[in-house]
């Protein structure tokens, strides 16, 4: 029954892993008198890296994650490996436009921030304090134009080496922990 052979003489079979709405995620921080603290996926396909993601959200206490139904990776054994477990303590939805869902985020009061090369301002600089939706693109294209267009500000992480990029999960770190350091 195990897929990777590594399953060390123990098997759990467990229903498929329960994905909510974005109001749910919305609720929750309302249930605790906080402003929202969401991160949208935009197209990440590795389920490491969608895993290592979650780990570092749900030790962040952000309140949900976003992802969407098509091109991404999606919550799997190697996602729930790689997040240490987090993902039973993470709220996360699966949407099917996300464009639509930051609409939706904005009609709630949710600043929209995007991550992209292309901006500006770095990510120390902006403000990145109250209702907050980070917004994280694929491992090797970043964020699609029209999401790019859609958020409210974009930030980016300095680059001083010969390498121009970091992991998509590395980048969401980053970003996620500067917020936490800011919401102090």
């Amino acid at each position: 029954m195990s897929q990777t052979g590594n399953c060390q003489g123990v098997i759990a079979i467990v229903p498929p892993f329960e994905y909510c709405d974005v109001e749910d995620i919305l609720d929750f921080a309302k249930s605790k008198n906080e402003d929202p603290f969401i991160i949208i996926l935009d197209g990440i396909e590795d389920p490491h890296n969608l895993g290592s993601i979650i780990r570092t959200a749900e030790t962040a206490g952000c309140h949900g994650l976003i992802i969407p139904k098509r091109r991404a990776a999606g919550v799997n054994s190697t996602v729930n490996k790689t997040s240490a477990g987090a993902v039973e303590h993470m709220k996360i939805a699966r949407v099917n436009n996300l464009n639509e869902t930051i609409n939706y985020l904005k009609q709630n009061d949710v600043w929209i921030c995007g991550t992209d090369m292309e901006t500006n301002t770095y990510y120390y600089n902006q403000d990145l304090k109250g209702p907050l939706a980070i917004v994280i693109g694929s491992e090797g294209f970043g964020m699609s134009r029209l999401i790019k267009e859609n958020c409210d500000f974009l930030i980016k992480i300095p680059m001083k080496g010969k390498i121009t990029s970091l992991n998509a999960s590395i980048s969401a770190g980053i970003i996620i922990y500067e917020a936490v350091k800011q919401r102090k």
